[in-house]
Order: C-alpha cells, then sequence, then structure tokens
C-alpha cells in the first residue's frame, strides 16, 4: 500500500477534518466565554477557511486515482472533482448561515460536525469500492443525525432526528445487505470487478443478485429520498434546525448522486478491471439485458414514484419547510431520470442540476429561517406581506422558488433542461420520452404550490405590519445566492463550460 499516494486522495478530507479540530481547539482554548454571535462567527469562518483549503487539495490532487494492487478504490479528477468542489462550496456556504443562528450555544461543535460529514461526502464521491462507500456513507449520515437533534430545546428536532437515525439505520443495514450479496456473487468489494464479473456471468446471473440489486436501491434510495425511502425527510427537513436542514437538502444529496453518478462511470469505462471482460457479441447482448435493462427500469421507477409522490404530496402542506421536503423528492425523481439513462452526459446533466438544486435550496431555507424566526411559524400565512415587511428578503424568496420550479431565464430552468436533453438524446424508447413528458407535467405542478407562497409575499396583504429585520450576514448570503441564481441562468454556459473542462 502507497501511504503516501493515499494521502495525496485523501488530502481534501483531510483538510476538512484538521478544520474541524481547530474549530473546536480554539472555541474551548479562547472563546468559550465569549459571547455566542463571536464564537459562532470564527467557528464558522475557520470551517470556511478549511472548505477554501480542501478545495485547494482537490485541485491540487490531480486526477490520478488512488489504486490497491490493481483494484481502484478512490478516484480522482473529471466529474468526481466537480462534485467534491460543489460538496466543499455548499458547506461553505451552509456554515455561513450559522453566524446569525441561535438554536444551540455549541457552535464550535455544530461546525466540527457539519466539516467532518462534508468529509465523508467527498469520500463517497470519489469511491470505488463498496467498502470504502459504506464508510463515507455512516460518516456522512452519523453526522446528519447529530446535526438533526442539535436543537435541544426543540422537541420536533429530537423527533425528526429519532426516526431520521431509525429509517437510517435500517436503510444502512439493507445497503450492507445488497454489499455482501454482490461481494459473494463477484469475489471482489471492487465496482470494476463487480462490473466485468456480472457481465461474465451472461444469462448465468444468479437470482441472488436481483435481490442485492433491490436491497442497494433500498439503502441509496434512503439516501437521496427517493419514493418509497422518503418518509424521513419531511420530518427531517421541519424538525431539524435551519443550517442542519440546508446541509442536509443540498450536501447530502450532492454526496449520494455523484456516488450514482461514479457508479455510471464505472459502466463507460473499459479501464481498471480486474477480471478480463469478454468481448463476444452474446455476452455483450446478455449484458445489456440482464444488467443496463433491469437496472434502469428499476432507477425509472423509481423516478416515477418520487416525481408523482413529491409533487402531488407538496400541494397539501402548509408548512414551507415540509413543502421543500416533498418538492425535494420531486427534484430527486428528476434526477434519476439521468442517472437511468447511464450516459457520462446525463452524468453531467445531474451534476449541474445537483449542484445548482443544493445552493437553491440552501437560499430558500435560509429565507424560510429569518420569517419562522420573526414570526414564529413556517406556515404559508406566516408570509403574509413579506413585500412591503421586507422587500429585499421577499425578492430573495421569489428568485429562489421560480428557479425550484424550473421557469426562465433562472438556472433551475437550464438544470431541468439540460437533464431532460439528456434522457431524451440517450434513448429513443417510448418509455424515457413518456417519463420526461410527465416530468415537464409535474414540473407545471410544482409551479402551483412555489406560487401559493409567493402569493402570500406580494399579493396578500399582511396581517401585522412590523418590518422583517434579517441578520446582516445571513441577508448577504441570500442576496449573494439569489444573484448566482440569475447570473447562473443568463449564462448557463459559465458552469456547463467549467464541468465539461473536466
Amino acid at each position: 500500500m502507497n501511504y503516501a499516494d493515499l494521502f495525496r486522495v485523501t488530502l481534501p478530507e483531510t483538510a476538512l477534518e484538521f478544520a474541524a479540530l481547530l474549530v473546536l481547539v480554539v472555541d474551548l482554548a479562547f472563546l468559550r466565554k465569549t459571547a455566542l454571535r463571536p464564537r459562532a462567527a470564527v467557528a464558522s469562518l475557520l470551517g470556511v477557511v478549511g472548505c477554501l483549503a480542501a478545495a485547494w487539495a482537490i485541485f491540487a490532487a490531480g486526477s490520478v486515482p488512488y489504486a490497491y494492487g490493481n483494484e481502484i478504490l478512490l478516484a480522482a479528477g473529471g466529474l468526481v472533482t466537480v462534485a467534491q468542489i460543489g460538496i466543499v462550496v455548499l458547506t461553505a456556504v451552509t456554515l455561513l448561515l450559522l453566524i446569525d443562528s441561535a438554536f444551540t450555544r455549541h457552535v464550535a461543535e455544530f461546525a466540527a460536525v457539519v466539516l467532518m460529514a462534508a468529509a465523508g461526502g467527498l469520500l463517497i464521491a470519489s469511491a470505488r469500492d463498496l467498502l470504502v462507500t459504506f464508510v463515507g456513507l455512516e460518516l456522512l449520515s452519523l453526522g446528519l443525525y447529530i446535526l438533526t437533534a442539535f436543537a435541544k430545546t426543540s422537541a420536533k428536532s429530537a423527533e425528526s432526528a429519532l426516526k431520521y437515525y431509525l429509517f437510517g439505520g435500517m436503510s444502512a443495514a439493507f445497503l450492507l445487505f445488497g454489499f455482501s450479496y454482490l461481494y459473494g456473487i463477484a469475489g471482489s468489494t471492487n465496482f470494476y470487478a463487480i462490473y466485468s464479473a456480472l457481465r461474465q456471468t451472461g444469462a448465468g446471473l444468479p437470482p441472488i443478485f436481483f435481490v442485492a440489486l433491490v436491497a442497494i436501491a433500498a439503502g441509496l434510495g434512503f439516501k437521496v429520498a427517493a419514493v418509497p425511502f422518503h418518509l424521513w425527510a419531511p420530518d427531517a427537513y421541519e424538525g431539524a434546525p435551519t443550517p442542519s436542514a440546508a446541509f442536509i437538502a443540498s450536501v447530502s444529496k450532492v454526496a449520494s448522486f455523484a456516488l450514482l453518478v461514479g457508479i455510471v462511470s464505472v459502466t463507460l469505462t473499459p479501464a481498471a478491471v480486474t477480471v478480463p471482460r469478454v468481448e463476444s457479441g452474446l455476452a455483450e447482448a446478455l449484458q445489456s439485458i440482464f444488467l443496463n435493462i433491469f437496472v434502469s427500469s428499476l432507477i425509472f421507477l423509481l423516478a416515477l414514484a418520487s416525481m408523482l409522490v413529491g409533487n402531488l404530496a407538496a400541494l397539501a402542506q402548509h408548512s414551507v419547510r415540509r413543502l421543500l421536503a416533498y418538492s425535494a423528492i420531486a427534484h430527486a425523481g428528476y434526477i434519476l431520470l439521468g442517472i437511468a439513462v447511464g450516459t457520462s452526459r446525463g452524468s453531467a446533466a445531474v451534476l449541474y442540476y445537483i449542484l445548482t438544486y443544493g445552493l437553491t435550496t440552501i437560499g430558500a431555507f435560509g429565507v424560510v429561517d429569518v420569517v419562522e424566526r420573526a414570526t414564529g411559524s413556517d406556515n404559508f400565512d406566516a408570509f403574509l406581506g413579506l413585500h412591503k415587511r421586507n422587500p429585499v428578503l421577499a425578492a430573495v424568496l421569489m428568485v429562489l422558488f421560480l428557479s425550484l420550479a424550473g421557469i426562465p431565464p433562472l438556472v433551475g430552468f437550464w438544470a431541468k433542461f439540460n437533464l431532460f436533453a439528456a434522457v431524451l438524446g440517450a434513448s429513443n424508447g417510448a418509455i424515457p420520452f413518456a417519463l420526461v413528458a410527465l416530468a415537464v407535467a409535474l414540473s407545471a405542478v410544482s409551479l402551483y404550490y412555489y406560487l401559493q407562497v409567493l402569493k402570500r409575499a406580494w399579493v396578500q396583504p399582511a396581517v401585522h405590519d412590523q418590518p422583517i429585520q434579517a441578520p446582516p450576514v445571513t441577508l448577504a448570503v441570500l442576496v449573494f445566492i439569489a444573484a448566482a441564481v440569475v447570473l447562473l441562468g443568463c449564462f448557463p454556459s459559465l458552469l456547463q463550460n467549467w464541468i465539461a473542462s473536466f
């Protein structure tokens, strides 16, 4: 084992872990008796510096993967770099929302857990081995359970964390169960070796393979909140502190979908397999039938259920947090369409979508937090007359919600356009076309429930005329996010060309 190469590839994770320890040491040694806001500012800024160091390390690591023997364990470069940069940027933005928060006095501990969970996300994005994947998923998941329960005085926070933990433990069991079956079939935990071994079996694919596939789909479906593994999401989004909910909705989703993109990349990369590939026409045909078609059909089914349940259930919500949760479920369904087609163009469109969605969702939770602290509620009626009580906040909310609905020229429109175009361009079949048509129709449905909130913010009069004061740092972050959404929408090639450069 070459430990120098291992350290080089895991340098971004090391930077985040070092930053987490530094945050704890500085707070415990020098700031424990200081007022809450300066402590939160120092913890957040040290965390942001750690994220910047991790971003530098991602580029410095290059594109040479880490291999143990002949098996690649950690990938580097390409779309892995895109996903990892997205994770550290979204983590930094989430930490900035902590500065004006008041849900806990343990701000350094919160920032440290965020950074350690983000390190798990980086590991997931680069993993090309079942065991490495599971370690990364558990590092991320354990952090998310803690973050959800961080508001100790809130009964909702404790309840949502308990539900999240119980569902998460069960999903981890399903995932490990499926992994063990894959190892038994292929004799290896390496993605490339497993794929090569499955191709060679041809028509001899054992029935246990399909059991493993369903178990893995259940485990990963939980991570991305796909139906029917979504039941934790509304409670977690509603009960978690705002920075925690924003982190769950953005960073954890980027990491989980980056893993799925990595799995797709294995099927597109003939290099680095440890088992010789079978080149006979019959084997290729059987591989297409038993691997590609079955896997695609399973993912299409999850996508269909997620789009339908997410959008239709959102229509009945009166809490903006729960609306965002069901919206996230619907968006997971859209993204799964790009995963199902299994092409490099689809993978790039998935990353474009999830990065822009993650940034927009963080901003949406930031607006909800400001209104919730001022009114004591996140119900739709709490946003009544927001355009008079805080015009800047109302404008930010309008930009973010219209982007989530896919209205041009905001970046959400281009995210959906690129994704749906990738799905249609990859296949001429009736099922992908029908699913894209349904996705477009359900996007129109989503516009209705987003407009329900915007109608109260911009059209209906306020019950109370007191202005809503947004904390300066939070307001600056929200304005920056809204400006980025508009800028990337008006110039979509900025992000597209950056992703394509890898």
